[in-house]
């Protein structure tokens, strides 16, 4: 998250491309098949409208940008990171049984154990990738941490390239040197690193990187599940793992101290309150998460990748232009605008491979 076992065998094993065919209301591949390729022209998000795809993409940075201004704006300094990701993927839970009870989406076939230990295998790469996350962050400074984060991109790549045989025109590698480098720009300050904290930062954007393209494989690959369906399926896993690890790392107590805290030294209104803002927060990470697993199903884990560091790049610009929480340097603006002009060529680039697969 040692050698491979059988069950991460299976895992990897849903990750072989055959032909799928679904009818759920996220799936733009409806009625007609995607086979067996070794091109990335016929890849699932080359078969989707460009239309359809900007607007999930659209979708994304709204409730992204929503949640780290209402997060700045009300809810503040939360330090209980495993509360808060339960609470969110509790969230993902609840909204999405009552989206299938609403007739939103319908539940695939009944799953078979291979199907189920597939999933659980997924949940815990999803907990394991926020636990290897603020672990490495523990180790390093903050602007180290961002730096290696913003190579997510090259390490999609290499697993496509590597796992999958997926060939990527040159257009899009050089797209991306722009995007890595401009986001790099913008996160310059002190670096302070272990070795050990950067072999846990490297592992850990490795391990974002295999989450990221096992989240589009279990939706366009052999097991094809709905965006909804998966996410439904992998939360309350999630929800539960998330749970022990803030009991583990004695979070229930400090959240119930800070909360009682507040009552004494505030009034019990200023404790509800945080209690609304938390709820708050976990509707917009509902919002967020419906948005970035259906992004991911038709834009392409590379794409969604590229994505986390767009949003790098406007958090600055609105950290600097909005909250005047930074001074922005020539560095800074030069690395923003670096990203802005990366992120505009390689959209230019998946259109002219969305064209070329519509002629293939």
């Amino acid at each position: 998250m040692g050698p491979r076992n059988e069950a991460e065998d299976a895992e990897l094993g849903l990750l072989a491309n055959e032909e799928i065919s679904r009818s759920n209301f996220d799936d733009p591949e409806t009625n007609h098949s995607v086979k067996e390729v070794t091109s990335s022209s016929s890849e699932p998000e080359y078969q989707t409208p460009a239309t359809l795809k900007f607007i999930w993409l659209g979708a994304y940075f709204l409730f992204s940008m929503l949640l780290t201004m209402y997060n700045k704006l009300i809810l503040g300094k939360f330090n209980f990171p495993w509360l808060l990701t339960c609470m969110h993927t509790t969230f993902a839970s609840v909204g999405t049984f009552v989206m299938l009870k609403l007739g939103y989406f319908q539940l695939s076939q009944q799953l078979g154990r291979r199907e189920h230990l597939i999933l659980v295998l997924y949940s815990v790469l999803f907990t394991g990738n926020i636990a290897m996350s603020n672990l490495s962050l523990s180790l390093v400074s903050l602007a180290f941490f961002q730096i290696i984060r913003n190579t997510v991109p090259i390490f999609t790549v290499l697993i496509y390239r590597l796992r999958f045989s997926r060939l990527y025109s040159l257009a899009t590698y050089l797209s991306l040197f722009p995007i890595i480098v401009g986001a790099g720009m913008t996160t310059v300050g002190e670096y302070h690193y272990s070795a050990l904290g950067l072999f846990l930062s490297i592992f850990g954007v490795m391990l974002a990187a295999v989450k990221t393209v096992t989240t589009n494989r279990l939706m366009t690959g052999s097991l094809a599940l709905p965006s909804m369906e998966l996410l439904f399926r992998m939360s309350p896993l999630a929800a539960l793992q998330s749970f022990c690890f803030a009991i583990f790392a004695g979070e229930l107590p400090g959240f119930t101290r800070a909360i009682s805290h507040r009552a004494t030294t505030e009034s019990r209104a200023a404790a509800a309150s945080t209690l609304v803002f938390l709820l708050g927060n976990g509707l917009l990470a509902f919002f967020l998460n419906v948005s970035s697993f259906q992004t991911n199903k038709l834009a392409g884990a590379l794409t969604i990748s590229v994505c986390g560091n767009l949003k790098q790049a406007l958090t600055l610009a609105i950290g600097i232009f909005v909250f005047g929480d930074f001074t922005v340097n020539l560095l800074n603006g030069a690395g923003i605008v670096l990203v802005l002009a990366g992120c505009a060529l390689f959209s230019k680039t998946e259109l002219d491979s969305k064209k070329r697969a519509a002629f293939a």
